[in-house]
């Protein structure tokens, strides 16, 4: 079983940057593919970016495309998420997922193992 500990969440202004790290104990994290997720107030968890086991393969969320980068580095049993240009509408909290499957996916039910959120709010 992995544990997965997200950091790097904060308030910051419309335009402005933030880089979002999970990093996983318990097991090696390239054993999984990784996902990075959002959910806001009243809204579904969504899916805003995926990488596969060997950091390959990304997929991501029409409303984030251009703006997130997800990254992973296996060495040091860390995933990240660059997020630039932020907007008011990218405000909720941030979770990282593991998926014991191969194949990289944003499909939520496909996620195993969640770490605990990290707060990003995005003032305009």
């Amino acid at each position: 079983q992995v544990q997965l500990v997200e950091s790097g969440g904060g308030l910051v202004q419309a335009g402005d940057s933030l880089r979002l790290s999970c990093t996983a104990s318990g097991r090696a994290l390239s054993s999984y593919a990784m996902g990075w997720f959002r959910q806001a107030p009243g809204k579904e968890r969504e899916c805003v970016a995926a990488i596969n086991r060997s950091g390959g393969t990304t997929v991501y969320a029409d409303s984030v495309k251009g703006r997130f980068t997800i990254s992973r580095d296996n060495a040091k049993n860390t995933v990240y998420l660059e997020m630039n240009s932020l907007k008011p509408e990218d405000t909720a909290v941030y979770y990282c997922a593991a998926s014991s499957g191969y194949v990289v996916s944003r499909t939520t039910g496909r996620y195993d193992y969640w770490g605990q959120g990290t707060q990003v709010t995005v003032s305009s």
